[in-house]
Formats: structure tokens, sequence, C-alpha cells
């Protein structure tokens, strides 16, 4: 009788072995899991990322604005008639060897204004 037992352990632990540890056992399944809400995830970054995107070439494409926009930020063009002031800010070096210049103090910034062909009167 007691062999016939331990028999029968031996076959449960046997039957349960590919279960846990075997080829889609429950550890494998667990990884995958993780690896599958870690690869949604980054699909979801990268698909809000396309649709920025592509709102971005739709305005392009359909719209002066955002190309009138693009070329103001990126390439700093201005309007015919249009005047463009540019702020410099100081360096901190002269900042703090200044004895006036006080922390959180507002800070001065020379402003001269530059012509259309980007020239400075």
């Amino acid at each position: 009788m007691r062999w016939l037992a331990l028999a029968f352990v031996a076959l449960i632990a046997a039957l349960q072995y590919p279960m846990w540890l075997g080829k889609g056992g429950w550890l494998q399944v667990r990884e995958l899991d993780r690896q599958l809400a870690a690869q949604q995830e980054s699909n979801a970054k990268l698909k809000a990322r396309n649709d920025a995107l592509d709102a971005d070439v739709r305005d392009l494409k359909n719209g002066f604005e955002a190309i009138e926009e693009r070329a103001r930020a990126e390439l700093g063009m201005v309007k015919q008639d249009e005047v463009f002031f540019q702020l410099q800010q100081e360096s901190r070096q002269s900042e703090a060897s200044s004895p006036t210049s006080t922390p959180g103090a507002p800070m001065s910034l020379p402003i001269r204004p530059v012509t259309p062909s980007g020239e400075a009167r």
C-alpha cells in the first residue's frame, strides 16, 4: 500500500512539472504577460507620437498658418515691414560679479531691432 501511495505522488509530480516549469508553463506565461504589457505601453506611446506627426503633416499640407509658424520658429523669418526684436541675456559670470545684482532681482535685457534682411540697425 505504501508503494502505491508513493507511485501516485510521483505520477502527480510528473504531471505537474510541465504545468509549472515546462514550455507554456505558469512561469513562462507570466513572463510573456509582462512583455506583452510593456510592448502595449510602447505601442501606445508610438501611436500618440504618430498621431501628432500625422496632424502636423495635415496642417502643413492644408494651411499656411502652420508653414508660417514653422518658418518663424525654426528659421527666424519675419514678414515684410515687420520689426524683429531679439532679447539677449547677460552671462552668469558678469551677473555674479556685479555688486548691484541680487538673486531674484529682475534683469535688464538689451533690445536691438533687426531688419528683415537680418542686419542690426
